[in-house]
C-alpha cells in the first residue's frame, strides 16, 4: 500500500476515481453517474460476462423495474431482507396508487409470478434467463461503484425439474464469475458457501467469491444462490411431469454488478492512481511524442504508422498529441491506469526504436521499432498475470491462519493497528452458532466473508465459545 492508501483508504479511492473521470456525484443521494472511461470497464465486463452465459445457453431477456408490494409479501423472509431498504412509487400522474411499487432490489418476484404463467410441462424446463438491469438499495452509506442507491449489474433466474440440476447450475454460475474475476480483473478470490445469516433473503443456501481490498477489507464479489422450491411455492411455480404429477420447479439466481469496478480500482490502484489490468482497460497503450516532435513530422507520421498497426491487431490505443509537456501526459495517463505507454522522439527515431512502458513497473525498455507491436501484445498479456500475482501474493501475506479465539482477533488487530499493519482476514474455526458469528462482529466488526471450500487449513475449535467448530470461515472486514 502507498501513504495515502495507508493513511486513508476511502480517500484515495475517491480522489483517485474522481481524477481519473470515471464518475461524477448527481444530486441524488448515493447515485453516481458513470462517465465514458468508468461505464466502459463495465462494458468489458459485461461482454466476458455475456459470452460465458450465452455459452452455458443462457438467453437474455428484460423484465419491469417496478414491482407490487403484494409480490414481496408473498415470500415472508424476502420481504423482510430487503424492506429496510426499499424505495417506493406511492403516486403517479397526480393520483394516488391503488398499491404500492417497489423500485427492484431483485427481481426474484416479478420473475416468480410470470414463470408461473410461461412453465406448464417439463418440456419447458430448464428456463435460463438472464437480464442485465438497474436495481436501487436506499443504503444508508454510499461509496461509489462499491455500495450505491443505485448500481447497474446482471441477475441470472433460472427454474429446472428438481434439486440437482439446480444445484448443479448454482455452481456452474459462481465458477464462471471465479474465472472471470480471476481472468479478466486480476482479483484473486475464495470461493465458498455463505453463513445463514449471510445468505440472500429467501435462499436455501448462497454461494459468494470474496475478494481482499488493499486495505484489507473484503469485497463481496458475486453470488450464487440455490432458492429450492421457496419462490416456486410462494408464486406456484409448478410443471407437470413426464409421469403426469404436477411439481413445483427448483429455481436459483444469482448476480454480479458494478461494485466489480470498485473493486479493480481498490485490488491493483497505486499512489498515482488506477492500474487496470490490460484486459478490462478502455485504453490499453497510450502514445505519446517527445522531444521537439512538432519540428520533426517524420515523429507523428511514424506514431501514426505504430497507432495503425495497433488497432489492426484489436488493440485499444490513444494518441496523445496534445499541447501538454510530455512529464502532464505521463502522469495523466497513469492516473488513468493506462497499461503501457510508448514514448517516441528524434533521438528514438534516429536509434530506429521506441520506449515502452508497462503501468505497474518502475523501468522503461527500449524496443526496436520493427518488433513494437509484437513487444506491446506480449506486455499486455504479461501484465495482466503479473498482476494477478501481485494481488495473490497481497491476500496471502494478508490472509491469517494461526488466530484461534476471539482473544487472539483482538489482540491480532490491536498489533495491527499499532504496527501500521492491516488486519487482513482470519481463518477460524465456527461451531454454527449464530450467536457466537455475531459475538465476534460486535466486538471486532469482524463478518463471516464464506465457508471456503478448499481451505488452507482445517480448524477445530470455535473462535468465539471453543466447542468443536462444525465449520472453517474467512472472517474479515467488509464494505
Amino acid at each position: 500500500m502507498t501513504n495515502q492508501q495507508k493513511n486513508d483508504f476511502t480517500s484515495w479511492y475517491i480522489d483517485t476515481i474522481k481524477k481519473a473521470d470515471l464518475m461524477d456525484y448527481t444530486p441524488v443521494r448515493g447515485c453516481i453517474a458513470f462517465k465514458p472511461d468508468g461505464y466502459e470497464i463495465w462494458e468489458h465486463i459485461q461482454a466476458e460476462m455475456d459470452k460465458r452465459f450465452k455459452e452455458t445457453g443462457h438467453r437474455n431477456a428484460y423484465f419491469p423495474m417496478l414491482i407490487p408490494e403484494s409480490f414481496f409479501e408473498k415470500e415472508k423472509d424476502h420481504i423482510e431482507g430487503f424492506s429496510p431498504e426499499l424505495p417506493w412509487v406511492t403516486e403517479a400522474a397526480g393520483e394516488k396508487l391503488e398499491e404500492r411499487l417497489a423500485l427492484r432490489p431483485t427481481s426474484e418476484t416479478m420473475i416468480g409470478h410470470l414463470y408461473s404463467d410461461w412453465i406448464k410441462s417439463y418440456r419447458d424446463l430448464p428456463v435460463l434467463i438472464n437480464q442485465w438491469a438497474n436495481v436501487f438499495r436506499w443504503e444508508k452509506k454510499t461509496l461509489p461503484f462499491i455500495r450505491t442507491s443505485e448500481f447497474l449489474w446482471q441477475e441470472g433466474h433460472t427454474a429446472h425439474v428438481d434439486e440437482v440440476e439446480a444445484r448443479a447450475e448454482t455452481m456452474q454460475m459462481l465458477n464462471i464469475y471465479k474465472e472471470v474475476v480471476e481472468e479478466l480483473l486480476a482479483i484473486p478470490v475464495y470461493d465458498g458457501q455463505k453463513t445463514p445469516s449471510e445468505r440472500f433473503a429467501g435462499a436455501i443456501d448462497t454461494y459468494s467469491i470474496e475478494a481482499m481490498m488493499k486495505d484489507g477489507k473484503a469485497v463481496q464479489a458475486g453470488t450464487s444462490h440455490y432458492l429450492g422450491t421457496k419462490f416456486a411455492q410462494a408464486f406456484d411455480i409448478k410443471y407437470l411431469t413426464k409421469e403426469n404429477k404436477h411439481e413445483f420447479v427448483h429455481t436459483t439466481s444469482w448476480g454480479t454488478s458494478t461494485r466489480l469496478i470498485g473493486s479493480v480500482i481498490m485490488t491493483h490502484g497505486d499512489e498515482q492512481g488506477l492500474v487496470l489490468p490490460p484486459r478490462v482497460a478502455p485504453t490499453q497503450v497510450v502514445l505519446i511524442p517527445v522531444g521537439p516532435w512538432k519540428k520533426n513530422p517524420e515523429i507523428m507520421e511514424k506514431l501514426d504508422e505504430i497507432f495503425a498497426q495497433l488497432k489492426a491487431q484489436g488493440i485499444r490505443v490513444r494518441l496523445d498529441d496534445s499541447d501538454q509537456s510530455p512529464g502532464y501526459k505521463f502522469n495523466e495517463w497513469e492516473l488513468k491506469g493506462v497499461p503501457v505507454r510508448v514514448e517516441l522522439g528524434p533521438r528514438d527515431l534516429e536509434n530506429n526504436q521506441a520506449l515502452i512502458k508497462a503501468r505497474d513497473e518502475d523501468e522503461k525498455e527500449a524496443v526496436e521499432l520493427s518488433a513494437l507491436v509484437a513487444r506491446i501484445e506480449e506486455e499486455l498479456v504479461t501484465m495482466q498475470t503479473r498482476l494477478l500475482e501481485k494481488a495473490r501474493a497481497f491476500r496471502e501475506k494478508h490472509s491469517h491462519i494461526h488466530v484461534d479465539s476471539l482473544v487472539q482477533l483482538k489482540d491480532h488487530i490491536a498489533d495491527s493497528t499499532e504496527s501500521g499493519e492491516i488486519p487482513g482476514w482470519i481463518l477460524a474455526g465456527w461451531c454454527g452458532v449464530d450467536a457466537c458469528e455475531e459475538q465476534v462482529k460486535e466486538e471486532t466488526k469482524f463478518t463471516t466473508r464464506n465457508i471456503p471450500f478448499n481451505p488452507p487449513a482445517e480448524k477445530s475449535s470455535c473462535i468465539n465459545c471453543g466447542n468443536e467448530a462444525k465449520h472453517t470461515v474467512w472472517f474479515g472486514r467488509a464494505y
